[in-house]
Order: C-alpha cells, then sequence, then structure tokens
C-alpha cells in the first residue's frame, strides 16, 4: 500500500504530549495536570508488542435480537479474501481476539451493520476494523470508498500502517492520510481507496476542497472516540462529516471508556447500532497484601523508604507520588544512594515515556517512579510491589478509590501474589488510609520491621 507523501511531516496538533516546561515553583496536581488523553493512547500503542488476553466479558447487545449471533475462533470462518488472510496472519495474529471474535462477524455481514464497540489498547480493534473496510473495498474503483478518522495525526499514522502492513499482499489498494500539511492541489480528486485523517482535515477535504465524495463511502470509522471528544471542535466536525455520507453507509465507533458523552456522541453519529461492551472486571484485592507505614514527614518516607528498599528490589516495584516535583525529587534522592531507578513523567515526550517503560519492562530498571497521569493503563507482568509514596486524593483532597485499586491492581495479576505499602505522613493521611480500607472493606496492617522477611517471601 503506498501513501502519499506528506510534505510537512513536523506540522503536528498539540494533543500529542509535547514537551511542557514545567515550572518548579508551582507544583501542580495530578487532577489539574490536563491529563493528555490523546497522548496515553499513543503511549499505549507504541509499548505494545503483542495483544492483551483481557478476561473481561464481552457483552452483546444487538439491534435485531432475532437475528442469530455468531462468533468466530478463526479467521478462516470469515471467508476473507485470500490476499487480507495473508496479510492477517503476516501480522502474527493466529486466532481472533475475545473483541475480534464478537466484532468481525458483524462488521463483515451482508447487508452492513453498524456497530458501537467498547474496547481497551491492545485487544486487537484496530486489527479488527481494517479487516472490515479492506474488505469493503473495490480496488478496481479509484476514489474513496472507506473514511477513518483518528484524534491526532501521531494515531492516524498508527492506524496507517496496520493499514498497510495488513494489505500488503493487495497492492492495488491504495491509501491517502488527510492530516494538516499534507497539501493537494485544489480541484484534485484522490484516487486512494481508504483515508485516514483528522476530523478538521477530513471535513476541509469533503465540503470545502472537494478532494472526497462524501456520498461514495462505504464505511465510515470513528476512532478513539472518547479521545476525540476531549478535543475542542472535534465532535462537531466528526458529526458534519457523518451528515455527508450515504444513508446505507457502514458506521463503526470504538472507545475505550463508555462515559455519558461518549455515549450520547455515539448515538448521534451511529445510527441503529449493534453494540459491544465489556463487562466491567471485577477487580479483587484478595492476591494483595496490604501494609502501611507511619512517618512524621517526607524526609521520614524517604527513609522508611530506603530502609524497606533491599527487601523490594528483587522483584519489580512502582512507585507512585501525587505531583511531577515529588516524583522528580525522590527519583533522585533514590539515584543518590546508589538505587537504579527510572521516572516517568508528565514533561517527556510519548516516545521517551515509551522507552522508560521499555527498559522497566526489559528489567533493566527494578524501580519506577510515576505520576497518576503516566501510569494509567501501563501493564508491565513482574510489577508485584506498588508503593503509594503519597495516597491517591482527588482535587478536593478526598480519597480516590478508583486510583487506589488502580495503581495496587498493577500487582498480584495473573494469579500472582502482590504487595502494596502505603506511606503515611500525617493525621490527615491516616484518615484517608481508614476511609480506603473502609470502602474496599479490607484491612491493611501497619508494616513493622518485623515484617521485612514476610515482604521478602511475597516478592521471591
Amino acid at each position: 500500500l503506498s501513501s502519499l507523501h506528506l510534505k510537512e511531516e513536523k506540522t503536528k496538533p498539540d494533543a500529542n504530549g509535547a514537551v511542557v516546561k514545567a515550572d518548579d515553583n508551582i507544583e501542580k496536581t495530578e487532577d489539574e495536570e490536563k491529563e493528555d488523553r490523546a497522548a496515553q493512547s499513543l503511549l499505549n500503542k507504541l509499548i505494545r508488542s503483542n495483544l492483551v488476553d483481557t478476561t473481561n466479558q464481552v457483552e452483546v447487545l444487538q439491534r435485531d435480537p432475532a437475528s442469530p449471533l455468531y462468533s468466530v475462533k478463526s479467521f478462516e470462518e470469515l471467508r476473507l479474501k485470500p490476499q487480507l488472510l495473508q496479510g492477517v496472519y503476516a501480522m502474527g495474529f493466529n486466532r481472533p481476539s475475545k473483541i475480534q471474535e464478537n466484532a468481525l462477524p458483524m462488521m463483515l455481514a451482508e447487508p452492513p451493520q453498524n456497530l458501537i464497540a467498547q474496547s481497551q489498547s491492545g485487544t486487537g480493534k484496530t486489527a479488527a476494523f481494517v479487516l472490515a473496510m479492506l474488505s469493503r473495498v473495490e480496488p478496481g474503483n479509484k476514489y474513496p470508498q472507506c473514511l477513518c478518522l483518528s484524534p491526532t495525526y501521531e494515531l492516524a499514522l498508527q492506524t496507517g500502517k496496520v493499514i498497510e502492513q495488513m494489505g500488503k499482499f493487495y497492492p492495488e489498494l491504495k491509501l491517502a492520510y488527510a492530516v494538516r500539511g499534507n497539501k493537494l492541489e485544489r480541484g484534485q480528486k484522490i484516487s486512494e481507496q481508504i483515508v485516514i485523517g483528522t476530523p478538521g482535515t477530513v471535513l476541509d477535504w469533503c465540503s470545502k476542497l472537494k478532494f472526497i465524495d462524501p456520498k461514495k463511502i462505504k464505511v465510515f470509522v470513528l476512532d478513539e472516540a472518547d479521545v476525540m471528544i476531549a478535543t475542542q471542535g472535534h465532535q462537531d466536525q466528526s458529526i458534519r462529516i457523518q451528515r455527508m455520507l450515504p444513508r446505507d453507509c457502514q458506521m463503526l465507533l470504538f472507545s475505550a471508556t463508555f462515559e455519558d458523552s461518549v455515549w450520547k456522541f455515539a448515538q448521534k453519529v451511529v445510527p441503529d447500532p449493534n453494540i459491544i461492551k465489556l463487562k466491567r472486571e471485577e477487580e479483587t484485592l484478595d492476591t494483595i497484601k496490604q501494609y502501611y507505614v507511619l512517618c512524621n514527614n517526607r524526609d521520614e518516607k524517604f527513609q522508611a523508604l530506603c530502609n524497606i528498599y533491599g527487601a523490594i528490589t528483587i522483584a519489580q516495584a512502582m512507585i507512585f507520588c501525587h505531583t511531577r516535583k515529588t516524583a522528580g525529587w525522590l527519583a533522585a534522592e533514590l539515584s543518590k544512594e546508589g538505587h537504579q531507578v527510572a521516572l516517568l513523567s508528565g514533561e517527556m515526550m510519548v516516545e521517551q515515556r515509551a522507552a522508560v517503560i521499555e527498559r522497566f519492562r526489559e528489567g533493566k530498571e527494578k524501580v519506577l517512579v510515576t505520576t497518576n497521569v503516566c501510569a494509567r493503563g501501563i501493564d508491565v507482568e513482574q510489577v508485584s510491589v506498588v508503593i503509594n509514596f503519597d495516597l491517591p486524593v482527588d482535587k478536593d483532597g478526598n480519597p480516590d478509590n478508583e486510583t487506589y485499586l488502580h495503581r495496587i491492581g498493577r500487582t498480584g495479576r495473573f494469579g500472582k501474589r502482590g504487595l502494596a505499602i502505603n506511606m503515611v505522613d500525617s493525621k490527615h493521611s491516616m484518615n484517608i488510609l481508614n476511609r480506603i480500607q473502609e470502602h474496599f472493606n479490607k484491612k491493611i496492617n501497619k508494616l513493622d520491621t518485623d515484617d521485612l522477611d514476610e515482604i521478602e517471601k511475597i516478592t521471591n
């Protein structure tokens, strides 16, 4: 698959986690730091070397409950064109992932059906909708037939890579990028069958510049809807594009989360949909031992951490701080003591963050110091210790139970035993911890030095 030459590839939207100068005098808390969803999504794509085997149950709500519900266990059952099946196998997919088992038969059904699907990063949804687009294209027709919207330039390029890989045995299929900086001559018509781009540029290409005839589009994919609606203007532009498409155009929308705002948006752009949702996984704390350490101030917390450090470095540990400033300070202090630590911080570019996570994954650093914003969605199988240097609180200073679960859920995964240690340095933080205990109805024991043997047992 060839793609249009991007003349100004350096022109990037701001939503890609560009370097932000952090003012040391202003201690930003995580909640004040705008969580850059697009950067998070890109980070997940960069660090995923393989599909995540999700344990979530998939819930399927059919538009027509009377029609039989098919799911497939192999790609052969889908009766794909041979060159597409070859492309799927060449990408290393041996069998469909959980989301693909249910989504692909719906996406490839005749007549075409619309779909709203919830899927996390790494579940194979990009490959699924790419397969649907490639299956619907008539290669002999030299005009756009499939349109895919992505929230940013970088995410569009990531999807483009999947299209190129999967379509590599289909040389007559061509791909164009409708992104800022890809300048075409006015009055030019596009001959590529698949167009992937960001909402603003795609809208221009369809309406003002008339490079694309929207009435000829057969498949419309709206990827990362939750990221899309977090970006100013994208929601409105996406709806305007959708309104230009023919009534029988297949609409496919994907989102990692399904909060109300995403639902409302999805229902505006996808009429009569089938719906695939992930049932909320009941995360359990049963395999995780939880402790707290009493200290009087930050320096005592650091001292306690150093005492525990010898016991924990056999395994890999993540240490969570509330602000970038504390995370930076802690990583520097640990390094001074001669410990191998990695720091994941909000002002790093996405590619830098991916490199840090990769090193941690490979065990080159045993300890990762981070803030919430950076650690969302990162799965490192070998983490067996999580330390809350600061307890998680929301912007009003109340316990953030969901973040607590999310943080300590990094350990004790895949049936292993895990360990969570909470640093308490004031009456206020003890109160927070007590409320967290009540919420989960799980006792958190005080850690004494005698328990270090116990810790070594868990982490060995």
